[in-house]
């Protein structure tokens, strides 16, 4: 049964920036889009290159590789190369805290 997983301290995430968090041997890409935060899988489903490498526009992040992007709060591909969608994850703000919920969103 999932629980909710600590990530990190709120105030450690710059706002408008995008961060790559280890716990327990996993790797996520978490995003600050003006004070939300948003997880999911680190890597590109286009090319394997780390997504916090590239560049955090609004709700999208952009592949440092091939400049595809990825809408943040569904893992939508938004622009091409990207056609297959990235995993997302449920997270929550608490006491200044980022949980995340580690079963993908559906």
């Amino acid at each position: 049964m999932a629980d909710w997983i600590r990530l990190m301290d709120a105030d450690t995430l710059p706002e408008n920036a995008a961060v790559t968090v280890s716990v327990d041997g996993r790797e996520w890409a978490v995003y600050n889009v003006a004070g939300e935060a948003f997880v999911s899988d680190p890597m590109c489903t286009h090319g394997e290159a780390r997504l916090c490498d590239g560049y955090l526009i609004g709700h999208e992040i952009e592949c440092p590789l091939h400049q595809g992007r990825f809408d943040v709060r569904s893992g939508e591909p938004t622009w091409s190369p990207a056609c297959e969608p990235l995993t997302t994850y449920g997270t929550k703000t608490k006491d200044g805290v980022i949980w995340l919920w580690p079963e993908p969103n559906v």
